[in-house]
């Protein structure tokens, strides 16, 4: 599913996400020392896409996990990381302009971007999934859903993607929240959304007595996106992200907004 549709998705959850148009920092300051005498890490984000990233009424700082990661990432490469708020569209171009030295916004890895960036080695996982009544064994795969009913966000490709499978009712609902209720009240089989939209929805709300399913209909890898003709800093980063997983500090950060892994 692409960004702009899984921004959609979530900004309908009503939880609260207030994207400002000012940045997180000193935005003329050199990517080779802050005023402190350390190293900066300039780093472009679209701050408009909870859970990844956004900026609450009253916080100082951009919130989400791709902002905890890149600074657990920067910290680890011995770098202060300083965020630059920027539209996604003009994410790539600032990097070919080194205007920025990396950008981290929920980018989907794909042929086109890599014509045109380096990417580091994916860090999260999106794509379509299932989530079904926690007492639910007749379901544990997306072919099982064969004669069962099926609630989607309207106006997302989910909808789509469950009808290609062939035999099974779709019911579209306006939020995430309507899905979730009709699956508890027994009005349909199952919900398929996007992985994060279903991920953060089941944890902020504390949603009990569903159970998400491993398997993706559709799968695609989020990536921290670096200048075509910058692959030092690639392999920093890489080497970085290595560490952190290890150290279990992604594992944490993960929990922080999406709960535990499952």
């Amino acid at each position: 599913m692409k960004r702009k549709r899984i921004l959609a998705l979530i900004a309908a959850m009503a939880f609260a996400m207030l994207a400002l148009a000012g940045c997180g920092g000193n935005p003329n300051a050199s990517s080779s020392a802050s005023g402190s005498g350390a190293k900066v890490l300039k780093v472009g984000s679209s701050i408009d896409f909870a859970p990844f990233e956004f900026q609450d009424e009253g916080q100082k700082d951009y919130q989400g996990f791709d902002m905890d990661l890149i600074r657990a990432i920067g910290k680890e490469m011995g770098y202060e990381v300083e965020i630059q708020n920027l539209g996604f569209d003009g994410l790539i171009p600032a990097l070919q302009a080194k205007n920025v030295d990396a950008v981290i916004s929920g980018m989907t890895i794909n042929d086109d971007r890599k014509a045109n960036v380096l990417f580091s080695e994916p860090y999260y996982q999106s794509g379509l999934t299932m989530v079904v009544r926690e007492d639910e064994e007749g379901i544990k795969t997306f072919n099982d859903l064969k004669g069962k009913k099926v609630a989607v966000q309207i106006g997302t490709t989910s909808a789509e993607a469950v009808k290609k499978l062939g035999g099974v009712e779709v019911k579209e609902l306006n939020t995430p929240a309507d899905c979730f209720m009709e699956l508890k009240g027994k009005g349909v089989d199952a919900v398929v959304n996007d992985r994060p939209v279903n991920d953060y929805f089941i944890h902020k709300s504390g949603t009990t007595g569903v159970k998400q399913l491993e398997e993706r209909l559709t799968s695609e890898d989020y990536g921290i996106a670096i200048a075509k003709d910058n692959a030092e800093l690639q392999k920093k980063i890489d080497e970085a992200l290595k560490k952190v997983k290890e150290s279990g500090e992604y594992d944490k950060i993960f929990a922080k907004w999406f709960g535990e892994k499952k």
